[in-house]
């Protein structure tokens, strides 16, 4: 027979999320302008994958305080949380901060500010745009 090596099921292993040091290295900081909210979410939600943790954003309730897991679970997530605000800009985070919440809650926060103003800024660039008169622009460069 070969070497094949028995693992211990008792040693507990490390989450993938205690393995990550800096998670601007992974994900660029929401701004909203050079990094738009879709592409960051996009990243955001590859590397939550890749490291086991994307039921923390997701629709799906946490533990349940009486659960074994429940006190690794608060840590795990309070870490992902981390770094959901270690990936906004200074104004961002000062609108999503808060204390005592989840991952979720600051996710869905997030979502709900870019989300929700989709169709009321649709609304003004429309009546910005068959407003635009020639006559106010330096060119027909800035007019299109």
């Amino acid at each position: 027979m070969g070497d094949a090596k028995i693992s211990d099921s008792k040693t507990p292993s490390l989450h993938p999320v205690y393995t990550v040091t800096n998670i601007q290295h992974k994900v660029k900081v929401l701004d909203g302008s050079k990094v738009t909210y879709s592409s960051w979410v996009k990243l955001f939600k590859l590397h939550a994958k890749g490291y086991d943790v994307l039921d923390h954003i997701e629709d799906t309730p946490p533990l349940a305080k009486n659960s074994s897991e429940y006190d690794s679970w608060t840590k795990i997530d309070a870490i992902f949380l981390h770094w959901i605000y270690g990936t906004l800009s200074d104004d961002l985070l000062v609108q999503v901060l808060e204390n005592d919440t989840t991952a979720r809650n600051a996710w869905v926060k997030l979502q709900n500010m870019f989300t929700n103003s989709k169709g009321s800024r649709a609304a003004a660039l429309e009546h910005e745009f068959t407003n635009l008169k020639l006559s106010v622009c330096l060119s027909m460069d800035e007019y299109y």
